[in-house]
């Protein structure tokens, strides 16, 4: 093979993969083999009814992974990537198919991969959603324990509070003096004042 861009042409970037799949938007990240120098990428974008398609180029870049936006919902899309490097552009990436999600849905119910790679952080999401859940859960049990015991102290607060009510009302009739049936006073120990004198 005479020398030329084909003997520089860098590699196919590998593990391609789709994550926070969303309704109109979704994650792209590759790995670069190691040894050559990258200077850029290039994805290829496109639905898979033929009706829109995308070339998203960078260089002058590191990065390994992309945002797509702009994405229909409940379509499927097919993904490509290139590695950019100093003399040319490697070969297309393996294929990689995805689902958008609707725009009421949370999670996929079905991500439309067809065997080329996996579409993988759908779980990642699921165990976060799921933990989410779990964090919300426990709240608002704790919410309702302690509303529950307010009320149950406010209950007891109140309960006390009318005895101790009660309470001072009775000492104050029954230690009253009686009236004797003709009208005198029933007299208990009569104290007489004491009066103390100091001579100088």
């Amino acid at each position: 093979m005479s020398p030329g861009s084909q003997v520089y042409r860098p590699p196919s970037p590998v593990n391609v993969t789709v994550t926070q799949l969303k309704a109109n938007s979704a994650t792209v990240s590759w790995d670069v083999p190691e040894g050559d120098v990258i200077i850029g990428y290039a994805i290829l974008q496109q639905r898979q009814d033929g009706q829109m398609q995308r070339f998203i180029r960078e260089v002058n870049t590191t990065n390994r992974a992309c945002v797509l936006w702009d994405l229909a919902e409940d379509a499927d899309y097919v993904i490509q990537v290139q590695s950019i490097g100093l003399h040319g552009e490697s070969q297309a990436s393996k294929r990689v198919h995805f689902r958008t999600l609707k725009e009421t849905d949370r999670l996929p119910s079905n991500s439309s991969n067809q065997g080329d790679i996996t579409v993988e952080g759908l779980d990642k999401e699921r165990q976060l959603q799921t933990g989410e859940i779990i964090i919300i859960v426990a709240v608002l049990l704790m919410w309702a324990a302690v509303i529950a015991l307010f009320c149950r102290q406010y209950d007891i607060i109140k309960d006390n509070d009318s005895n101790n009510a009660k309470e001072k009302a009775k000492p104050s009739s029954e230690h009253s003096t009686p009236e004797r049936p003709a009208g005198g006073l029933l007299r208990s120990k009569k104290k007489s004042p004491s009066v103390n004198i100091i001579e100088v």
